[in-house]
């Protein structure tokens, strides 16, 4: 037992010999680079080089990235059977993809990286979300047209306050319409008209 406490006790010393050596020699270099203005310049330069070095690196990075596809034209209003919507769940070749909620349809393609195939909201992707979102379960989403008449009124206020955030974020498209019921005839001049509510402030606004 006592060779192997000498040992131990060896072992310690050296160890803490060492750590003090270490130690020493650091703040030796320390107090080298800091006693002369021509070191404390050198290490500046080397830092900014260093800095450069990796700045550079990820530019490139940045400028070898992917162009983002240029947005796609607003598409014209019209009403869709649930058929017509289930075409745009962004796996056509324009990648557009269509959303209804309560009765209406907007383009979210813009949100595609959330709505598109491999997107946590695929599923939403060319049908009627309604009921998966107020819910928020994603397998709710029905085949067929869906009345929404077997939620409660707890559901249905969850629902409307959906149609709201996409309604603010979205464009809207037109109405998801059941078999057998007429779509609305979504004029020229109804368009042109909404168009004109949005520049006209952005005109007064540059005549003032």
């Amino acid at each position: 037992m006592g060779a192997e406490a000498d040992i131990s006790g060896s072992a310690d010393g050296k160890a803490s010999a060492g750590v003090e050596e270490s130690g020493g020699i650091l703040s030796e270099i320390i107090n080298e680079i800091v006693s002369s203005p021509i070191n404390i310049a050198l290490v500046l330069a080397i830092l900014f080089l260093v800095y450069k070095i990796v700045a550079g690196r990820r530019d490139n990075q940045e400028i070898n990235l992917p162009p983002q596809p240029p947005p796609l034209p607003k598409l014209k209003k019209r009403d869709m059977l649930l058929d017509e919507l289930r075409k745009y769940d962004g796996t056509q070749p324009d990648g557009r993809v269509l959303v209804a909620i309560n009765g209406k349809i907007f383009d979210v393609t813009r949100g595609k990286r959330f709505y598109g195939p491999g997107g946590p909201y695929s599923p939403f992707a060319g049908h009627d979300a309604s009921r998966a979102l107020a819910f928020f379960q994603a397998d709710l989403v029905k085949e067929e047209y869906d009345d929404l008449s077997d939620l409660d009124s707890r559901q249905m206020e969850s629902v409307r306050e959906w149609e709201e955030q996409f309604t603010d974020k979205y464009d809207f498209v037109g109405r998801l319409v059941k078999p057998g019921e007429e779509p609305t005839n979504y004029s020229d001049e109804e368009e042109g008209e909404q168009t004109e509510e949005v520049v006209a402030p952005t005109e007064r606004s540059k005549d003032d």
